[in-house]
């Protein structure tokens, strides 16, 4: 597989099974608490492909795999 450019990753912090971005990436909304299911949260770090809906503005974002810190994307979620 190739090597996914940092520019494609999106810090979060998990709180128990809450799962939280700093600022969407798409509408800068603040402290974002997403939707995402522990089993999504599951797939996302044995890296299965998976879908976040971000609930602020509905945009959605491809996560390819997950560490401890970031989601890695299928497209520039920085700049």
């Amino acid at each position: 597989m190739d090597v996914i450019p940092f520019q494609h990753t999106l810090p979060y912090e998990r709180q128990f099974e809450d799962i939280y971005v700093s600022s969407c990436p798409f509408c800068e909304e603040e402290q974002v608490l997403t939707h995402m299911k522990p089993r999504d949260y599951k797939q996302a770090i044995e890296g299965v492909k998976t879908i976040l809906i971000m609930p602020c503005c509905r945009s959605k974002i491809t996560i390819l795999e997950a560490d401890d810190d970031y989601f890695w994307a299928d497209e520039p979620l920085r700049k």
